[in-house]
Formats: structure tokens, sequence, C-alpha cells
């Protein structure tokens, strides 16, 4: 009895024993699984950026960032030619992702939004982050709203902007880089009239545009011509670049263009990525606007014509010698919505993602790829094969958004011998330093302007389409360039022209 008693005992011990084996097991296992599921989807970010390439980066190259930086990235990459609307959607149905991409032209629109809250103010938590706290002081101060700092710049030089051209085309017509205005017109007239691919067809046009006066090549022939950058002062005021001669002799030019048929007849309504594909496909021979687009326009346009080769201008003389427009040091800045961050721990979280991504290992996996891939490594310098230039175009160049302040961040590794292209467009974007036209109201603020300029520049913009496309004689210009003054354009000057005698 007593053996049975004990050995019943026994059995209940050992089953009370296996109970809470199981039971720290099944916790343990817990545990690790909420370990794994928390390793999964470590900090969380949500981005929208633009892309610029035909594809986004690969999986691949994604994941290997996730991994080096510890966040779970949910990026959302539009089409440089659509961003705009699809950013200013966002902004209106407040679906804004935690960081988002907002482009220059774009920000100045944007100021009033900022004013009323909506995005978060960054600037006294740069001093926190070993690397946010050396951005460049005067870049985050031209993007400043009232003195308060509010987003993450990407970095430019003040002008990229020159002339693309088929040399290969020049060489067939016996045809020199253009150096004057007269001699830029005659290489687009050529181009279109005389068979420059010497394909016996009748199907070239000479300038390539887009519907985009800005960053197409309106802007940067007007400045050629002498238009002043966005705004003059004269005459003890700032007056608007429309108001002078020197603009209507580009309409004039372009006016010229449009009706001898050297430029695409629907230039007015051309996305980017169409007029790329002008340049791409051997349709079109000119291409003005950024000179650093040249090597992505070549690695493209060699594998439908491996005989193509492009040249570069920047000089080209007009009325007043060389000019070019300039602008501020920031293509675009990331803005932190509130809506979409709640505490200022999580916006601090977001804003260590950007800082890591500026160490030196995440910099160069975004700017050069995987060493042994994409480029190889030779006495600290990078050496970007040609034949991965394709593989790098497909699977890392999309990163080029992403990337803030990388001109100048020291942990960028330095490239030995750039593409060829690549290094003639840097050379003549630092020599365009020597003739700049700064905009005379970067520092400024107008009120008026952040309130009405997004409507009244369209006064300009279908005015100055319109004259070009003959619809409007130069006095149906005038009366538009009145009419903007009449709805808000007087207030803008008057603004404008006081902040201007403050300085």
């Amino acid at each position: 009895m007593i053996r049975y008693r004990n050995a019943k005992a026994a059995c209940i011990t050992l089953f009370v024993l296996l109970i809470i084996l199981l039971n720290v097991s099944a916790c343990t296992m817990l545990s690790a699984g909420d370990e794994q599921e928390g390793a999964a989807e470590p900090n969380p970010i949500s981005i929208m950026v633009p892309l610029h390439f035909p594809t986004p980066p690969s999986d691949e190259m994604i994941a290997t960032l996730e991994e080096m930086t510890g966040y779970k990235l949910d990026i959302n990459w539009v089409p440089d030619g659509i961003y705009s609307d699809k950013m200013n959607t966002a902004l209106t149905t407040n679906s804004l992702k935690k960081a988002t991409f907002v482009k220059s032209t774009d920000y100045q629109f944007m100021k009033n939004t900022i004013r009323s809250g909506a995005f978060w103010e960054i600037g006294p938590y740069l001093d926190q982050y070993p690397n946010l706290k050396y951005l460049d002081e005067d870049i985050l101060m031209q993007a400043a709203v009232d003195g308060r700092i509010y987003g993450l710049y990407t970095e430019r030089p003040s002008s990229r902007q020159g002339a693309i051209i088929r040399k290969d085309w020049l060489d067939n017509l016996g045809l020199g880089i253009p150096r004057t205005l007269d001699e830029l017109y005659e290489v687009i007239r050529q181009f279109t009239l005389n068979d420059p691919d010497r394909n016996g067809a009748h199907d070239t046009i000479g300038l390539a545009d887009r519907n985009d006066l800005v960053y197409g090549a309106f802007k940067t022939v007007a400045s050629y011509f002498g238009t002043p950058n966005n705004w003059k002062f004269e005459g003890g005021k700032l007056i608007p670049e429309f108001e002078t001669q020197a603009y209507m002799d580009t309409m004039n030019f372009f006016r010229k263009l449009y009706d001898e048929g050297l430029i695409n007849r629907d230039f007015a309504v051309t996305s980017k990525e169409k007029q790329r594909d002008m340049i791409i496909t051997g349709k079109a021979g000119v291409y003005i606007g950024s000179m650093t687009d040249v090597q992505r326009l070549y690695d493209e346009a060699k594998v439908l014509n491996p005989t193509v080769s492009f040249t570069l201008s920047n000089r080209i003389q007009g009325p007043e010698g060389y000019r070019v427009w300039s602008i501020p040091n920031y293509n675009g800045l990331f803005l932190f919505s509130k809506k979409a961050i709640k505490t200022e721990e999580e916006l601090k979280r977001i804003l260590a993602f950007f800082d890591r991504t500026m160490d030196k290992d995440a910099a160069n996996l975004m700017k050069y790829g995987i060493e042994g891939r994409h480029y190889t490594l030779v006495d600290g310098k990078v050496h970007l094969p040609e034949e991965t230039s394709q593989l790098r175009v497909k699977e890392v160049n999309g990163f080029y958004t992403l990337m803030i302040a990388d001109l100048s961040n020291p942990n960028v590794m330095e490239v030995a011998e750039k593409e060829t292209l690549t290094a003639l467009a840097d050379r003549l974007s630092a020599d365009n330093e020597h003739f700049l036209v700064k905009d005379p109201t970067v520092n400024l603020e107008s009120i008026t302007y952040d309130e009405r300029n997004a409507e009244l520049s369209k006064i300009i913009s279908d005015a100055t389409y319109n004259y070009i496309l003959g619809n409007l004689t130069e006095q149906g210009f005038r009366h538009e360039t009145n009419r903007w003054r009449q709805n808000g354009g007087n207030a803008i000057i008057k603004e404008f022209t006081e902040a201007y005698e403050k300085q």
C-alpha cells in the first residue's frame, strides 16, 4: 500500500513537472516567435519619392538596405512626370506618408500648409544625430519657413543646365558644337531638315521638349537671351521676368521653332518620359535641360543603336554674353507629416533612419550598389565599369532621390574614373558657376506669393504656351500679364520689393 502511494505520488510529481516543462517550452517558443515577428518588421517607415529611372531599385537592394539600417521600408515610387500631381493629391486627402519628398518647385506653394502645422519642425532635433548635425546651414536656411527648418534636403549644384546633343549627327552634317544662339538654332534646323541619321527618310526633329517651362528647354534658353531668373530689381522695385524684353525674345525664338516644325508639335503636353524616348530612339537630336541626364540617355540609346554618341554644350552666348539661371542648392525636401507621425519619439526614429543612410555602408550602397556586382574598389576609390551601367540603372540608380546631402557627404566614396559623359556633365556644371544668374527673391517672404502664386503662375504659363503656339498676339500676352497684376501680382511685387529693401 505504501509502495503504491509512493508510486502514485511519483507519477503525479512527474506529471506536474512535465506540464511545467511544456508550459516553459511553449512560453519560450511564443517569446521566440514574438522576437522573430518583431525582427521581421523593425522600425517600419513609409516614404513617397519620385522615380527618375525606368525601374525602382531591385527588391534585393531594398532588402539589403533594410537589413543594413534595421528599418522596414514601405516606399511608394512615383514616376517623376506625374509626381507633383500625386503628391498634391496625397496632401489634399491627408494621406501623406511618414516621409514625403517635395520638389523644390512644389515646395514654394506649400509654405502656408507648413505654417498651418501640417508638418513637424525638425530643426531642434538635428544636433542629436551624428550626420544630420553637419548638414549645410546655408542650404537648410534656403528652404526654411519663417526661419524654421522643416525638411531634409537632397543636394544639387547651382546649375546643371545645358544642351545634350547627338554628336554623331553633328559629325554626319559637318557641324560643330553650338556656342551661340544662332548656332544652336542652326543645329536644331539641320537636325530636322537634313537627314542627320543618314537613313534617307525625313523622320527627325531638332529639339525635343516637354510641358515644363522651368526644367524643360524654355527657362534655360531664356537665360541665354538675358531673361532674369524669375525677378529683376530695376527702377527701385522688383519686376517679374515675363515683363522683360528678353522673355518676349525667348517666346519669339520658340514660336519660330514651332512655326518651322523644328520642335515636337505637342511639346506643350509632352511628358518627360516621352521627351526622353524621342532622344533615346533617335527621333530628336537636342535635349535642353539638366546635363546630368546625358549618361542615362546614352546608356539607353546605345542599346538600340550601338554607334550612337552624345556631347554637351553649356556655354551658349547670347546678347549679354554667357548666362545660365541658378537654383537653390536643394533639389527637394523630405517633409514629415504630423498626421502620419503621431509622436515625437516616432519622428526621432524616422530622422534616425535618414541619419543612418548617410553612414558609409548605406550611403555607398545607395550611390553605387554592391561591390563586385555593380562596382569595383581599387585603392579606396570606386570604379564603375561600363559593362555594369545597365545593371546599375535597373537595380541601384532609383535610390538617387532617397539620398540626402549626397554631394557633400564625406562618407560617399570618390569615383576614380567617372563614365565619360558623367564626368563631362559634372565639369560643365562646375563651369556654370562662372556665369550664374540668381533669383533675388530666394530668401524673401511674400504672403501673397505663398497664397496666390499657384493660380497666378498658371495665367503666365498658359499665356506663354498660347503665344508660342500662335494663339496670342504680343498685345494679348501683355493683357494676360496685366491680369496677373490685377489678381495679386501687384501685391507680390510690393511685398517682395519691401523685403528686398530691408535686407
